[in-house]
């Protein structure tokens, strides 16, 4: 009688039921009817609150890590990493977020295109899982500069090519940065007290820069020469005709030695182990590329 009446079928009495039989049967129907109430409420609410969704985009998310390779570690979405982030997105960077706020977490998952994890950044474990061996560079951006420090040595030490850079409060943490394995050390409290007295001394040279640097349309990039064909390579710009060909103009050339050339003469010569500075627009930049570099 009990199976009868949780399933509902309605089927008869097994035997006529006394005073208690129905008492029981009553109580049974009225639990059978909350227990299936109550179970339609959580999955009703599982699925509404988004919980389901989320499970399922942490899975997409984390299928995507997998697959990350030559990409960018950032530790720490606060004002800098947020603003590291903004700036790779627009020049099509891959990169990966460690946070470990849950509010911050809250808004990373309803950003769009951004791989995020769940953790400490300090930890070693944490680094692994954003594929720290397969990565092209890190920008620690956590607000405490012990918490830095730890990441960079730590991210030194599993990946030794990788390009580290740190956020630094204090200066002198810049010196223990640097002695910890960070390539270049910013301080963004000192960067950003210049950079207003430069638009006090130098306001249209600075509303240039930021010009150039901030719009979406106009591309300054560095481009090894390594990638040069065969036939390109040690040959002038001049004879290249780069500027003729794709409108692009090279405003500085990095030699071997490390040594910086601002505006090059059209006479420098295209060497594979140098580097330029290309300024202009995105179709520009990528003319250049699909006419001085091999697989472009």
């Amino acid at each position: 009688m009990t199976v009868i009446t949780v399933a509902t079928v309605g089927y008869r009495e097994v035997k006529e039921l006394d005073a208690a039989g129905k008492i029981f049967t009553s109580f049974l129907i009225i639990f059978s009817i909350g227990t299936f109430a109550y179970a339609i409420s959580v999955i009703t609410r599982y699925v509404i609150e988004g919980e389901f969704q989320i499970y399922f985009k942490n899975y997409r998310v984390n299928q995507e890590i997998l697959k990350l390779k030559d990409h960018v570690i950032v530790c720490g979405y606060g004002r800098n990493g947020k603003q590291a982030c903004e700036q790779l997105k627009a020049g099509n960077v891959k990169f990966l977020v460690i946070e470990s706020d849950e509010d911050t977490i809250e808004q990373l998952r309803h950003e769009n295109g951004i791989l995020y994890i769940v953790g400490d950044a300090t930890k070693d474990d944490v680094l692994i899982q954003a594929r720290l061996e397969n990565a092209r560079a890190l920008i620690s951006a956590l607000p405490d500069d012990a918490s830095n420090v730890f990441v960079v040595l730590t991210a030194r030490d599993k990946n030794p090519r990788l390009k580290i850079i740190s956020r630094a409060s204090d200066d002198t943490s810049e010196h223990k940065l640097k002695r910890a394995g960070a390539d270049n050390v910013i301080m963004p409290d000192k960067i950003g007290g210049t950079h207003m007295a430069a638009l006090v001394t130098k306001p249209d040279v600075l509303e240039f820069i930021d010009h150039i640097t901030g719009h979406i349309d106009i591309r300054l990039e560095e481009i090894y020469l390594s990638g040069l064909p065969n036939d390109m390579k040690n040959k002038s710009m001049r004879e290249l005709e780069i500027r003729n060909r794709t409108g692009a103009n090279i405003i500085g050339f990095k030699t071997s030695g490390g040594d910086y050339i601002i505006n090059p003469s059209p006479d420098t010569l295209m060497l594979p182990d140098a580097k330029l500075f290309v300024l202009g627009t995105e179709v520009q930049v990528q003319k250049f590329k699909d006419a001085f570099l091999l697989g472009h």
